[in-house]
């Protein structure tokens, strides 16, 4: 049995995108500073990830302000749930189907 390509989520092609929603759907959700130390990842880098995400609506973005400081804090949408658990799913058929051979 093939695993067929379409199973695999492109957005989660990237490891860093991988770790984010593996944080996001781990905890309920996470300020932008912590993600950036968790993952060692620069604020540029980080971003751009963050927003591809975003743009898939695989992630929610709640801006506020903590005292006079701007907070910015994610969470993994249901949509974004869902798809990250079928991108892990067909991750864990292909392993399943190398291990038959």
């Amino acid at each position: 049995m093939k695993i067929p390509l379409e199973q695999f989520d492109k957005a989660f092609e990237n490891r860093l995108r991988l770790q984010i929603m593996s944080v996001l759907v781990a905890n309920e959700s996470y300020d932008f500073n912590s993600l950036k130390e968790l993952l060692n990842a620069t604020d540029g880098n980080l971003a751009s990830h963050l927003k591809a995400l975003e743009k898939e609506q695989y992630i929610t973005v709640e801006k506020s302000f903590i005292g006079r400081k701007p907070n910015t804090r994610y969470s993994a949408s249901a949509t974004g749930r869902n798809a990250f658990k079928k991108h892990l799913e067909a991750l864990e058929n292909l392993i399943r189907q190398q291990k038959k051979k």
